[in-house]
Formats: structure tokens, C-alpha cells, sequence
């Protein structure tokens, strides 16, 4: 209880405070992360499958591996970290989410500024002219045996509007990214290893910047010990926790 109480400290003197998720803050939702031992998603999937030079020379494959993860991603529904952002937001305690997942599940709970630094299942965009796909059109042609799905007009390969091992981050989703971690005075780590670069740079910075970082993760990371308060337990339980405590200094 004293950490819980100590992280709304934090963020309620905080003036700048942002957030960076990773795959952790989704588990809670039924979505499997990558790297938990016995668990992670890379212990079922080849994660080479989900490289750009696999793409580009066998497109077929990420579909194939990945059809049945991206349907289990669309259908998830926001656990209750994720909604403690969503509130957080609402009350002005939090200016901007950062995450490093593709599941939407941010803007479910009622996020409002969300910056998706490994895109995002919502669309996918042909290989030829550029058309964009809703990922429900997409998801219509693989369930119809296209793989990999193509396009109506040119008939190209569509890729979905996610990142892949080798793909560079969206300029402008990583870009508004560092301005906030630069911007902040605290930064709350929800659910991330901290160890896939450059989102594991962002804490870096923040730090740089002088911010006070709070890391809420199952797993250790490389960053704990530069943390002002570090708390390994399930998440759903810590978000109730936070807003639990933030209540009682509101009445």
C-alpha cells in the first residue's frame, strides 16, 4: 500500500505525466505478451515471419502464422489498466499514452492521446498504389483463403499498417513520442520489459529530462533501479489500487 501511495503522490504533483505500455498492461485482456517464459507469443509464432525481408519474400506466411493472433487482438476488450489511463486522462492527470502494442485496446478503454509506436491493426495498406484497407475488409479475404490478401485494384500484396522486425517506427508516432518524454516530469511504465529499442530509449530520455519514472511490470527490467517506485504485481490489481487511493483524496 505504501507504493500505491507513493505513485499518486507522484502523479498528483506531478504537472507533465505520460505513460508507455507494452504487451504486459494486455495480458489481463486475454492477449498473450511476447516474452514471458512458457507463455510468450514467441515461444508459439516465428517471430522471423514477422520481419519486412520475410514479408517481402514470403507474405503469405505472416498471415498464415498470424490470423488467428490478429482475430484474437481485434476481438479483446481494455482490462482495468487500462482504463485507469483512460480516467487518468479524463481527470487531466495524464497527458499522453505511448505504446508499444497494436491492439487498440487504449483507445477501447476511452484514450484519447495515444501514440502508436508499432502501428495498428485498424488498417493495412496495398504494396502497389498505396489504397488503404479497412483491417474488416482484410480480415474478409483471409477468411476467404486469400493469402496473402491482395489488392482489388492492382492486385498487390496489402500489409497490414503494423510494424515488423526491420521496419523503421513512424516518424510522426515516434516523433510526438520523444517530444512528450522529453516534456515530462513523470513517466509511468506499464507492462513493458523495456528491452525492444527505441521504445526502451524513451525512459532514457525521460530520465535525461529530469522525470521521476515509475515502472508497474511482472518482470524486472533493466530500468529499476533508476525508478522512483517499482511494483512487480499484476496490473488490473495496481490500477484498481491507484484509483482506490486517488477517490479517497478526492472526497
Amino acid at each position: 500500500m505504501k507504493k500505491i501511495k507513493k505513485v499518486v503522490d507522484l502523479i498528483l504533483s506531478s504537472k507533465y505525466t505520460v505513460a508507455l505500455t507494452g504487451a504486459g498492461i494486455s495480458t489481463e485482456s486475454g492477449i498473450p505478451d511476447f516474452r514471458t517464459p512458457g507463455k510468450g507469443l514467441w515461444e508459439k509464432l516465428p517471430a522471423e515471419a514477422f520481419s519486412t525481408w520475410a514479408f517481402k519474400t514470403n507474405p503469405k506466411a505472416l498471415y498464415e502464422h498470424g490470423m488467428v493472433m490478429f482475430g484474437d487482438l481485434l476481438a479483446a476488450k481494455s482490462n482495468p489498466a487500462h482504463r485507469m489511463l483512460a480516467i487518468l486522462e479524463k481527470k487531466g492527470l495524464l497527458k499522453a499514452v505511448i505504446t508499444q502494442n497494436i491492439d487498440g485496446l487504449h483507445q477501447k478503454a476511452g484514450s484519447k492521446t495515444v501514440f502508436e509506436i508499432h502501428g495498428h491493426l485498424r488498417t493495412g495498406t496495398c504494396m502497389g498504389c498505396g489504397k488503404k484497407y479497412k483491417m474488416e475488409e482484410i480480415m474478409k479475404k483471409l477468411k476467404e483463403g486469400k493469402l496473402p490478401p491482395r489488392c482489388d485494384d492492382c492486385k498487390k500484396v496489402i500489409k497490414l499498417d503494423i510494424i515488423l522486425f526491420g521496419d523503421n517506427l513512424p516518424p510522426e508516432e515516434y516523433g510526438k513520442s520523444l517530444d512528450v518524454a522529453r516534456r515530462c516530469d513523470l513517466m509511468l511504465v506499464l507492462g513493458s520489459s523495456l528491452v525492444v529499442t527505441p521504445a526502451s530509449d524513451l525512459p532514457a530520455v525521460a530520465l535525461g529530462s529530469g522525470a521521476k519514472l515509475v515502472i508497474m511490470n511482472k518482470m524486472a527490467t533493466g530500468y529499476d533501479g533508476e525508478a522512483g517506485v517499482v511494483i512487480h504485481e499484476p496490473l488490473g490489481k495496481t490500477a484498481e489500487a491507484i484509483l482506490k487511493e486517488l477517490e479517497s483524496r478526492s472526497q
